[in-house]
């Protein structure tokens, strides 16, 4: 449950300005607050005034956390560290930055792709819903980083599951190179050492793509459209090594211990996940973009379900007249990277688990009300 002072801190943070970060230091605006705040630095203070006074500094703490540390205060989430963790993705690219909001750092390309994307997601009446919300850039001690919902935030020691979708995770600009490379070749017997072909053996080397498709093979990807990246559980640390479960069995044993044979959860996650892809079989965006490298990030604890798509960096517009259905098998030059195939398949699975109690999508379809994205 929300304690008063947290729901205070959420309503001073939601309310602070939308300009960027300031660069006056942090200690100065602290002398600055301590002085109009005409608080005493006396040791012995009332009981009633030594609340008001760490309320007082709680706000300050609130309005300024984006002053205290890149990205985030570790004084402000002090009381909520041991419910904040980065389940998958590149170590420090996400952090806590204030109540129910996190930052993530742009990605290693130059451009400024997910931020584009997250602006447009969340003004369509479509999409909005099924993303976490955005709220804006941050340029801070030059890294930018852009501001997220905290889709942790609210639950309490929750089950998570990150699942990247797709059958294909890489553009199709990363492998228009046809010249073998050495350098892949290594890497490829070094996972497999049987992996290359003759040809291959002989010459040492192997283009990007044929490397590309070979990781691909080595998780469900290739088989299912998505591939299970990390999972935690209840009072467990998070497993971050399961993007090498490939078959069926090793799958759904993951989805099965996630659930944990709770049918009420299933058919929650299920209903989700259903109108999560009705939607995204409506959107025009969707159908004009491919969305690569992207994940369906699920969450659950004793009260609530949440599922959302995450992860922007690689979704691309396509060309002008051309459009996908994300179930096609990917050539290269068509674009397609299998999205909704993927969907398809977890749904599939889930309703497939241990926990089956016959769970019907379609029936569920024909009570969801329809968004337009012209409504």
């Amino acid at each position: 449950m929300t304690n008063d002072k947290d729901i205070q801190l959420s309503r001073i943070w939601k309310s602070r300005p939308s300009s960027p970060v300031r660069s006056e230091a942090t200690q100065t605006g602290f002398k600055r607050w301590r002085k109009n705040s005409k608080i005493s630095v006396a040791k012995t203070q009332a009981p009633e005034k030594c609340k008001e006074d760490e309320m007082s500094l709680l706000k300050f703490l609130a309005i300024n956390a984006l002053d205290l540390s890149a990205p985030a205060s570790d004084v402000l989430l002090k009381s909520r560290s041991s419910n904040w963790f980065q389940l998958s993705g590149h170590p420090d690219s996400l952090a806590p930055a204030g109540p129910g909001t996190v930052w993530k750092k742009r990605s290693g390309n130059s451009d400024d792709t997910e931020r584009a994307v997250y602006e447009e997601l969340s003004q369509d009446i479509l999409l909005r819903d099924i993303i976490p919300k955005y709220y804006r850039q941050v340029d801070y001690q030059g890294e930018k980083f852009i501001e997220l919902q905290d889709l942790l935030h609210g639950f309490q020691d929750p089950h998570v599951i990150d699942v990247k979708m797709g059958t294909r995770t890489f553009l199709e600009s990363e492998v228009k190179k046809k010249v073998a490379r050495n350098d892949l070749y290594q890497k490829m017997i070094a996972i497999d050492p049987n992996a290359p072909t003759a040809e291959e053996h002989e010459a040492k080397a192997v283009t990007k793509l044929r490397y590309m498709q070979f990781r691909e093979q080595q998780s469900s990807s290739c088989s299912y459209g998505f591939r299970i990246e990390a999972m935690k559980c209840r009072g467990s640390p998070p497993i971050t090594d399961l993007k090498k479960m490939k078959s069926k069995g090793e799958v759904m044993h993951i989805l099965d211990t996630f659930l944990g044979k709770r049918r009420d959860i299933k058919q929650k996650i299920l209903s989700r996940l259903c109108e999560i892809r009705s939607r995204l079989e409506q959107s025009d965006y969707f159908k004009n973009h491919e969305v690569i490298g992207s994940s369906l990030f699920i969450i659950y604890d004793d009260t609530k379900v949440g599922a959302w798509l995450i992860d922007f960096a690689k979704t691309n517009s396509l060309p002008v007249g051309m459009t996908v259905n994300h179930r096609s098998p990917w050539t290269q030059g068509n674009h397609e990277e299998g999205f909704l195939f993927g969907v398809d398949q977890l749904i599939t699975m889930i309703e497939n688990t241990n926990t089956k109690d016959n769970f019907d999508c379609n029936n569920f379809l024909e009570t969801l009300p329809m968004v337009s994205s012209k409504s």
